[in-house]
């Protein structure tokens, strides 16, 4: 069986399983027989753990669209694609202040690729933790918090089980798609998530695509999984992390 074919088929039984596990999915993935949760992955460039750690750290607090033209220009200065961690040392940290990043996510990026340089963290270890131990490692830098990591575990490592309690954009979603008379709190997300657990990704994609895809037609989305992982930073650990936009994007 082709890898396209076991691709299928996983999918077939990921949204079997929603659909007996939560009513509302059940209806949300019945009204969209065509949905494909990877389709936004091709509009992305490609990217390692560290590109998407750059790529939801250039988010952070900005619109999909302000988010889309740094990324663009940070990508001209690297020959069209994302830079490895010592690509970004090399460069005048002026230049991506000229391409609209701003000092303090400057710091971030170049304290990560430091990192990523001289030993203290490897790539692909990283990539091979659980995703708690994934969060634990990377959350102990200054501007990275929960929802740059859990971004980058849908982005990056394509983990299925991510959820994003504290991502606006999804509250948003989970209050429309679930007809409640008030925005959820973080707790009433992972207490409406802990049902579509081991896929709680699925689940994501399908909220935002039934909510907000509708309102953003006209505008072309690569980033439309990504934004949705765009929550607020907890204010004692990274105080302007992040601020969730309606998606497209996987923080």
């Amino acid at each position: 069986m082709s890898e396209g074919s076991n691709r299928a088929a996983g999918l077939l039984q990921t949204r079997s399983y929603l659909r007996n596990a939560d009513p509302v999915l059940a209806r949300l993935i019945d009204e969209r027989p065509d949905f494909d949760p990877q389709a936004w992955r091709a509009q992305l460039p490609p990217m390692d753990l560290y590109g998407a750690l750059l790529f939801q750290v250039t988010g952070q607090q900005l619109s999909v669209a302000s988010t889309r033209r740094i990324l663009g220009r940070i990508q001209a200065l690297f020959g069209g694609g994302l830079p490895a961690p010592a690509e970004l040392l090399a460069l005048d940290p002026a230049q991506l202040r000229e391409a609209g990043l701003s000092w303090r996510k400057i710091a971030t990026l170049r304290d990560l690729a430091e990192r990523m340089t001289d030993g203290r963290l490897d790539q692909e270890e990283l990539s091979s933790l659980p995703d708690d131990e994934l969060m634990a490692e990377l959350t102990v830098i200054p501007g990275i918090g929960p929802w740059t990591v859990q971004g980058a575990l849908l982005v990056a490592l394509e983990r299925e089980d991510v959820v994003l309690p504290g991502d606006l954009a999804l509250r948003k979603a989970i209050r429309t798609a679930y007809r409640l008379d008030h925005l959820p709190s973080q707790q009433e997300v992972l207490d409406i998530a802990e049902k579509w657990r081991p896929y709680r990704s699925l689940a994501t994609s399908y909220l935002f695509s039934a909510v907000f895809e509708p309102a953003e037609r006209a505008e072309p989305s690569p980033v439309k999984a990504a934004a949705a992982a765009r929550p607020k930073a907890p204010a004692a650990k990274a105080p302007a992390e992040g601020r969730s936009r309606a998606p497209r994007k996987a923080r």
